[in-house]
């Protein structure tokens, strides 16, 4: 995924050089991350480090909207303080954020089923407000299932797929599309991006996504991050999802789950991108799915 090493040296160094206020904070490199490394600076900080082509995008994303986004938000979000330009040791630009303390739900996943739920309806009820024009959008997150490219290639690529996850995914694309206007939404919520606490949702991080479009997108949440039988408080704490908004969702949550398992299976055979966490991530996802 990257083209130099990025070590903890690196980030001492580039620390140094451009934030020297910070540089005698401890350092400590943190598991995980998909499109950045991330290391813990101090207690309260975080550096974010790109490490995939598209990462510095998701960067200035995050650094452009995220303080204005988290003034409203009731759960901790990761916002950007600082910039670290691209330099000759690093070229491109990277960040430093809030740190958001918590296990990943993917390691550690949420228990206390009816918190958990109503933490998810008020925070989503307060991100999910009309978007201004100059918002990013991204057809692939928050635009109609029907243009979202590799749903099928996500079943084709995960093996024992039960028919009615299938038979979801249809009604799912059949769905009325969405005619409201485009809405802020987070568009990858999954376990490795929010984090959990005493058994319930504690915050949401990743937010390099973030986009307007249609609000099924997250809503899928309630059958990824919850447990079973979560989702019926989820939905009626968040107050506004009709027939065809929750048939999407759960399209959504279909992509998610067989997404999850997808890079789990990845993980399971050593392979570059795969995370061992996810594959039970997915399937428990694709039941709660089900079950509804």
């Amino acid at each position: 995924m990257n083209s130099f090493d990025i070590d903890e040296d690196l980030v001492r160094v580039l620390v140094r050089e451009q934030h020297p206020d910070l540089a005698d904070l401890d350092l400590r490199a943190v598991d995980g991350g998909w499109d950045n490394q991330m290391w813990r600076l101090g207690d309260e900080l975080a550096v974010r480090m790109p490490r995939s082509p598209r990462a510095p995008t998701l960067l200035r994303a995050e650094h452009r909207w995220m303080p204005e986004l988290a003034a409203r938000l009731p759960l901790p979000v990761p916002v950007p303080v600082r910039v670290g330009e691209p330099s000759e040791r690093f070229p491109r630009p990277w960040t430093i954020a809030t740190w958001v303390p918590g296990e990943p739900a993917d390691r550690t996943p949420v228990t206390r089923g009816p918190h958990a739920a109503d933490a998810l309806a008020a925070f989503l009820g307060l991100l999910h407000q009309e978007a201004p024009a100059e918002a990013p959008v991204r057809e692939d997150r928050g635009g109609p299932l029907a243009v979202r490219q590799g749903g099928e290639d996500m079943f084709q690529s995960v093996e024992g797929v039960d028919d009615k996850v299938r038979d979801v995914w249809e009604d799912a694309l059949a769905a009325p599309v969405w005619q409201g206007p485009p809405m802020w939404i987070h568009s990858d919520l999954h376990p490795a991006n929010v984090v959990v606490a005493d058994g319930t949702l504690t915050g949401v991080v990743d937010f390099g996504d973030v986009c307007a479009g249609d609000p099924a997108t997250d809503l899928a949440a309630a059958w990824v991050l919850l447990p079973e039988g979560a989702a019926t408080r989820f939905l009626d704490g968040y107050g506004h999802a009709d027939e065809a908004m929750i048939r999407r969702a759960r399209g959504w949550a279909v992509l998610r789950g067989l997404m999850l398992v997808s890079v789990g299976r990845a993980g399971d055979l050593g392979l570059p991108g795969g995370k061992v966490t996810w594959g039970p991530a997915g399937r428990a996802a694709l039941d709660r799915v089900l079950a509804w």
